[in-house]
């Protein structure tokens, strides 16, 4: 794992009309590595990543990728350097079939690779390729995610921003997104990850982060903070 920071987010402070959502958030996700932003529901963590992608403006603070500032960059800019965000709430084209999906995440790109990039999503998820032509909106919450996480993979992303990916998923649901995850992980994408699942996101990260009430309250290695009895008071029911 090189130690190189791919993404650097410093101050960050993001308002809704009068109220601070983010309070200068600072954190950084290195090349290689699986980071988890784990927090109660309106802790900011998705504000956050909006703010990251470009999608909502920022108060204040600094945002690197790649070295380079990308405050004030569109999604769909920042989606062709490689930094790419699948939304909470999946956002699948759901009149179009899964085929055309995935060829919607390719969209910035025009090498003669994309098909076999499409072969490789079907390989890491086997039920879409089962439902090639089948349209996304017939199919179920879980299956949608799985499609929504495959269409970001088409991008070619550096950094992989997944945020509630196993949120509205039933258990077994839940089991087989977060065993994708790990497996997008150890193919050598990187990826940010914003989870309510507290453990589940902790357990296999390599650093986490604990956000409350728009603040970072405690960073450290996933392992500790796993074991951390505040953490599991707050998060894990303990």
């Amino acid at each position: 794992m090189s130690n190189q920071t791919l993404l650097k987010i410093n101050g960050l402070k993001v308002a809704y009309g009068g109220i601070q959502a983010v309070k200068g958030v600072s954190l950084e996700v290195r090349q290689g590595e699986l980071v988890s932003l784990i927090g109660a529901n309106g802790a900011g963590k998705t504000t956050t990543l909006k703010a990251v992608t470009g999608i909502q403006p920022i108060a204040a603070g600094d945002i690197e990728y790649l070295g380079q500032p990308i405050k004030g960059q569109g999604a769909w800019d920042l989606a062709r350097q490689g930094l790419v965000m699948v939304p909470e709430g999946r956002g699948t084209f759901t009149r179009m079939t899964i085929t055309e999906n995935l060829q919607m995440g390719a969209y910035t790109r025009n090498d003669a690779e994309i098909e076999a990039d499409i072969d490789k999503v079907f390989t890491t998820f086997p039920r879409l390729k089962e439902r090639a032509e089948q349209l996304a909106g017939t199919m179920s919450g879980g299956e949608q995610q799985m499609l929504a996480m495959g269409r970001a993979l088409m991008a070619r992303p550096k950094v992989l921003l997944l945020d509630e990916p196993s949120m509205g998923l039933s258990p077994i649901m839940v089991d087989k997104i977060f065993e994708v995850v790990d497996t997008i992980h150890k193919q050598g994408v990187t990826i940010l990850l914003v989870e309510q699942n507290a453990s589940r996101a902790l357990a296999m990260a390599n650093r986490g982060y604990v956000m409350e009430s728009g603040e970072i309250t405690m960073t450290g290695e996933a392992k500790a903070l796993l074991t951390d009895p505040k953490v599991r008071a707050a998060y894990l029911g303990e």
